[in-house]
């Protein structure tokens, strides 16, 4: 009953932060899903509902240059991965969208790891 009820309030969390973040073409949306192994970043512009870009941990580059690291360190390298990304596509501004997960932790990684590679919340 536990995980189900997280899960619950995730989602309603989830819908309560996305009536208010919306990606543009100018400032899109920086989305992250975090499970229990791996996370997930990935730029959307929701004016289109396309995915400009994406990176997460289980790509093989990040994979095997993570080998023995910790989650958080993981997760670090998949914000400067994606903000790396980005800056190649000529995307500079995003919006965060913590995806209903707390603001903590891998979450909070994954933006500091964007912010340390260039991208501007």
């Amino acid at each position: 009953m536990g995980a189900k009820f997280r899960s619950n309030a995730r989602i309603r969390r989830k819908s309560r932060i996305r009536k208010k973040v919306m990606g543009t073409q100018d400032r899109p949306r920086l989305s992250v899903f975090r499970s229990a192994r791996h996370i997930y970043a990935q730029i959307i512009d929701d004016t289109c509902g396309c995915t400009l870009v994406s990176a997460s941990s289980q790509e093989k580059p990040l994979a095997e240059t993570a080998v023995g690291k910790k989650k958080i360190d993981k997760a670090v390298m998949v914000g400067k991965l994606v903000a790396e990304r980005a800056k190649a596509k000529g995307i500079g501004r995003v919006v965060f969208d913590r995806n209903g997960f707390l603001y903590h932790g891998r979450v909070k990684a994954v933006s500091a790891g964007a912010r340390e590679a260039g991208l501007q919340f």
